[in-house]
């Protein structure tokens, strides 16, 4: 007698014996799954997968648990390369004589005209009060250097730096401000729009440095299970070269880029539409509303309360706001904002109110939201507008932020539950180079609202802390929807891009240590392993 039953179907994966959390509309659970053609083919036990397909690869999860590739939400993916190939770390530094420490190490190893770093963080300092210049003249005289605050919204410059910028005590700049020593000469801090002159005068990176700097970037965000980035804030010729090595075949990364507002950006993209190709998506603008939270730039309804006289930035006109959204809703495209204070976020509530319908789909982001009026967290409802929170945010800022804003803004400061319960979704990133690049201390933040170090024993206003299943949609499904792509990428689903990340730990039901041990153990994206942790 002959068999009668039917021949296998041929993929190119099968994974069998994991606990495949598909982050389906119900969020179901299955053990296999089978991939051809880079996209998720079926999904089911694992006997069912292995009695009706084979593979000539297969991964035997042994039990470990699979998720759909991580995607951050809102980072600055190019510029976390750029960082890696020409800045000093300054990150996680306890001191300015550390960060002049750190800055010989990097000028000895790498000599140059400039001297750049990135990452300090006067609030981890002793005194927590920003630095003047006069050290860097100490120890580098004659240079020009450049240091970027963590945030990316406040700088130390070199008095070498700012006289080639033609910036002096008599400068004034609208949306920045440069600050001034007891003796009226300027300190080096200089805020927001204020470092935008000597930025210009940074030499660009080359071609080649470019690639290396998308490369490396790339490598880094394998290894901690990113399938997928969200760059908040690209030019054309940067989205560009991003899409010419996505089609060569050497830049792996999902990227969705995030325009930049210029003219010759927006005039490249705005007149085709929202653009999609395999890897590559483009389908909003980026604006910034205010500065930050920790140079005191983010604009507040109030002032601050550990600076009566100041109650932060609106970066730019009315009109430069207005102009730029009617461009971009006649386009079909969003406009994602950036907006920390209460006084930021209710100024770009009120705009985008202006533009968009109620019961929109336009997906209009306010990225950070931070801190939010009482009054206001029903706009963001009212009008579909959705949060794009970072969760490690609130746990890196929560030792400092009820001195700068007092207790009672402090209630509704990062209150992503809250937020959460507007749309019932919300995007999740990490902001980095601002923030660590590694997806799983977002969900860690998200859900155990602590700091690495276990602080604070309760938890950060926990009444904010998201779900489990929640803070795991904000990084994988919700990440992908904020960009129109839920239909790609975002969960595991026959027919939809073959990405997936297997963890050392099942986060779903791991303890608080075990979150903050798990590991990467395999990535893919789109059916092909591009990490592997042997």
């Amino acid at each position: 007698m002959t068999s009668c039953q039917a021949p296998k179907q041929k993929a190119d994966l099968i994974l069998t014996n994991g606990i495949v959390y598909t982050v389906d509309s119900v969020f179901s659970i299955d053990q296999a799954f089978a991939v051809a053609d880079g996209r998720f083919i079926a999904i089911g036990t694992t006997e069912e997968i292995l009695k009706n397909y084979e593979a000539d690869q297969t991964i035997d999860a042994e039990g470990k648990a699979v998720y759909p590739g991580f995607i951050d939400g809102h980072c600055h993916f190019f510029g976390f390369g750029e960082n890696l190939v020409r800045y000093a770390e300054l990150a996680g530094s306890k001191s300015f004589d550390e960060v002049i420490q750190r800055l010989k190490a990097h000028h000895e190893a790498h000599p140059g005209d400039w001297i750049l770093g990135r990452g300090w963080d006067q609030n981890r300092w002793a005194d927590k009060q920003f630095p003047d210049n006069r050290l860097l003249e100490e120890h580098f005289p004659g240079k020009k250097i450049f240091l970027i605050r963590v945030d990316g919204h406040a700088f130390l410059a070199s008095n070498a730096a700012m006289e080639a910028a033609e910036i002096n005590a008599n400068t004034t700049i609208e949306g920045g401000e440069v600050q001034l020593l007891d003796n009226g000469k300027p300190s080096g801090i200089l805020i927001d729009i204020a470092g935008d002159a000597i930025k210009a005068l940074i030499p660009p990176l080359t071609e080649a440095e470019k690639k290396e700097a998308l490369m490396a970037a790339q490598d880094a965000c394998f290894a901690v299970g990113l399938s997928g980035v969200v760059d908040a804030g690209l030019p054309v010729d940067k989205i560009q070269l991003i899409d010419s090595l996505q089609q060569a075949g050497s830049l792996k990364m999902k990227i969705n880029a995030m325009l930049d507002p210029d003219e010759k950006t927006l005039a490249h993209f705005l007149p085709q539409g929202p653009y999609f190709s395999e890897r590559l998506s483009v389908t909003a603008v980026k604006l910034y509303a205010d500065g930050a939270l920790g140079s005191r730039g983010a604009l507040l309804i109030e002032p601050y309360s550990d600076d009566p006289e100041n109650s932060g930035l609106k970066l730019f006109s009315d009109e430069f706001y207005e102009g730029i959204c009617m461009q971009a809703f006649e386009a079909g495209f969003q406009v994602n904002m950036h907006a920390i204070g209460d006084g930021g976020n209710r100024y770009v509530l009120e705009l985008f109110s202006k533009f968009l319908p109620k019961d929109n789909d336009r997906r209009w982001r306010i990225e950070h939201a931070q801190i939010v009026h009482p009054d206001d967290f029903k706009v963001f409802g009212e009008y579909n507008i959705i949060p794009s929170i970072q969760s490690t945010h609130a746990t890196s800022d929560m030792l400092w932020v009820p001195a700068r804003i007092g207790a009672e803004r402090t209630k509704t400061a990062y209150a992503q539950q809250q937020l959460l319960d507007q749309n019932g979704w919300l995007v999740n990133g990490t902001d980095f180079p601002i923030e660590s690049i590694d997806p799983l201390k977002t969900f860690y933040s998200a859900v155990i609202r602590k700091n690495e170090e276990g602080y604070p024993a309760g938890g950060f206003q926990m009444e904010n802390a998201l779900s489990r299943e929640d803070a795991l949609r904000s990084i994988t499904l919700w990440a992908a929807k904020g960009s129109f792509e839920e239909a790609e990428k975002g969960s595991i689903e026959a027919g939809k891009a073959a990405d997936f990340v297997i963890l050392d730990q099942d986060i779903m039901q791991a303890n608080e240590q075990q979150l903050k041990e798990a590991k990467v153990v395999t990535l893919s994206v789109s059916g092909e392993l591009v990490f592997e942790n042997n």
